[in-house]
């Protein structure tokens, strides 16, 4: 009688409400797994890269999902270019996935972030995720969120670069520097796991 009960609650509740989202979402890679096998020859709007496991370095890998027009990557792009410059320092590669697809044909596209990787001065890859494959496969749902890969290709960390991504310049820890300093020590990473925070990916519904 309860789960009736429940179950007709959470129908009105549903009905109330409407849509939550014209997007869906996706469960979260776990740690310990390997990067995933996505299509190759990416398109990539500043260096190109032919797969994720190419764009990897004898120390790693990070990927982070992000876009143009999230106000939480545009507030975190500092935290964006430090944490592009410690991979590099640090022998890890990196990459940036644009997964939005709500504007693909305007703000989103691939000519606006050719435009936006110039002004951030990115120096790594900025791919096209068409569909959002690639957010599917790791099942990433915010900008910015990061995942970070030891040389072995497993997964050691994921979540938010800082423990302040609402207010960025104020943190007191750098999530993503301390994981990559663990990973060249030999080093379990913790912790593994934070919550990303910002603004949904935005994915086609089928």
């Amino acid at each position: 009688m309860k789960t009736t009960v429940l179950a007709i609650a959470t129908v009105f509740v549903s009905a109330l409400m409407g849509p939550v989202s014209g997007y869906a979402q996706a469960d979260k890679m776990n740690p310990g797994d390997a990067i995933p096998v996505v299509a190759t020859n990416m398109r990539s709007a500043t260096t190109p890269v032919s797969s994720l496991q190419a764009a990897a370095k004898e120390n790693g890998l990070l990927v982070m999902f992000s876009c143009n027009t999230c106000p939480f990557v545009i507030k975190n792009q500092p935290i964006t270019q430090k944490a592009m410059d410690y991979a590099a320092a640090h022998h890890v590669g990196m990459v940036i996935v644009n997964s939005n697809e709500a504007q693909r044909d305007d703000a989103d596209s691939y000519d606006a972030m050719v435009k936006y990787a110039k002004s951030q001065n990115y120096t790594v890859p900025y791919i096209v995720d068409a569909n959002s494959q690639i957010a599917n496969a790791f099942g990433a749902n915010h900008t910015p969120e990061v995942f970070l890969f030891n040389a072995k290709g497993k997964l050691v960390y994921k979540g938010a670069m800082n423990d302040n991504p609402s207010d960025p310049t104020n943190y007191k820890k750098m999530y993503i520097e301390d994981a990559i300093n663990a990973v060249i020590a030999g080093k379990d990473v913790d912790p593994k796991t934070t919550k990303s925070v910002g603004c949904s990916i935005k994915r086609k519904v089928s």
